[in-house]
C-alpha cells in the first residue's frame, strides 16, 4: 500500500459536524487553499488531543492526510483560540455571522487567497479586542464583497454611468450599485438610500480599517447601512443567513 503524502496548512474552522461514531467533518478557510474539508479522527472522543483545537472561530495548523476520499486530520495546532469571543455570547453569535457569511460565498476549489483569509483573522482579532464590532463587521462585509468580485457601484450610477451626486438616491440588488434618482425613482425593486449612507459605505470601500475608524455614524445611519448590506447580500445568496436572527434573539 502507497505512504499517503500529507501537507501542511494554516486556517480558521469555520463549523464542524458529527461523522460517524467519533469523528468530525471539519469546515476551514485556509490561507493557501481556500475552503477545505477534513475528517479528525476520534475528535469526539473525551479524551481526544485534537478536539480542543477545532473549536469554530479557532485559528490553527493543520498536518493533513491525503486520502482517497476527505483529508485527514494527523496534527493539529492553536495559534489562536479567540477566547474573549468564546466566552461573551454576543460575540459568539457575531463571529458566528462572519463564519457563515464566508462559508455560504466560497466553495472548495483548492485555490488560495490571501486576502480573504487575511480580512477573515483580522475581523475576528477586532472583535477579541472589543473594537466597536458594528464597523469592524460592515468594513468586513464592503471588503469580502470586493475580494469576491461582487463590488457595489457607489460613486456612478448603475444604469445610466453618471456620477452620484451628493443627494439621497436609490439602490439595486440587481444592477449592484447605486441609481441616480432619474434612474431609480418609480422603479420596482429598488431601495432608498440616504446621501449619509452612501458617503459611509464609499469611505469603507476604499479606506483602510484604521481610516474607516474615523466615521462616526449614528444610530439611524448604522441601522439604514446595515439593512442595505443585509439585503444585498440575501439578494446575492439567494437565501437569508441563519446568524442575524440568532444575534437579534441574544439581544433581545
Amino acid at each position: 500500500m502507497a505512504e499517503q503524502h500529507s501537507f501542511r496548512v494554516e486556517g480558521v474552522v469555520l463549523r464542524h459536524a458529527d461523522w460517524g461514531e467519533t469523528d468530525r467533518l471539519l469546515t476551514l478557510y485556509t490561507r493557501e487553499r481556500g475552503k477545505l474539508r477534513a475528517i479528525a479522527k476520534g475528535a469526539r472522543k473525551i479524551r481526544s488531543r485534537k478536539a480542543g483545537h477545532l473549536e469554530p472561530f479557532t485559528r490553527v495548523t493543520l498536518q493533513l492526510a491525503r486520502s482517497h476520499d476527505l483529508p485527514i486530520v494527523t496534527q493539529a495546532d492553536t495559534l489562536d483560540a479567540y477566547l474573549p469571543i468564546h466566552e461573551n455570547l454576543v460575540k459568539t453569535g457575531q463571529a458566528a455571522y462572519i463564519v457563515e457569511l464566508l462559508d455560504r460565498f466560497t466553495y472548495e476549489d483548492d485555490t488560495e487567497n490571501h486576502g480573504i483569509f487575511r480580512l477573515l483573522t483580522e475581523v475576528l482579532t477586532r472583535l477579541e479586542k472589543e473594537l466597536d464590532p458594528w464597523l469592524a463587521i460592515r468594513y468586513y462585509e464592503v471588503r469580502l464583497l470586493d475580494l469576491l468580485g461582487y463590488r457595489p457601484h457607489w460613486f456612478e450610477c448603475a444604469n445610466c454611468g453618471r456620477d452620484i451626486k451628493a443627494e439621497d438616491q436609490y439602490f439595486s440588488a440587481a444592477r449592484g450599485g447605486v441609481l441616480c434618482p432619474a434612474c431609480g425613482r418609480g422603479l420596482p425593486g429598488v431601495w432608498p438610500i440616504s446621501v449619509e449612507a452612501l458617503k459611509y459605505l464609499r469611505h469603507f470601500q476604499r479606506s483602510t480599517f484604521s481610516e474607516a475608524q474615523r466615521a462616526r455614524p449614528g444610530l439611524e445611519i448604522q441601522n439604514e447601512v446595515e439593512s442595505l448590506l443585509q439585503r444585498y447580500i440575501t439578494y446575492l445568496l439567494e437565501r437569508a443567513l441563519n446568524s442575524p436572527r440568532f444575534i437579534s434573539q441574544i439581544k433581545q
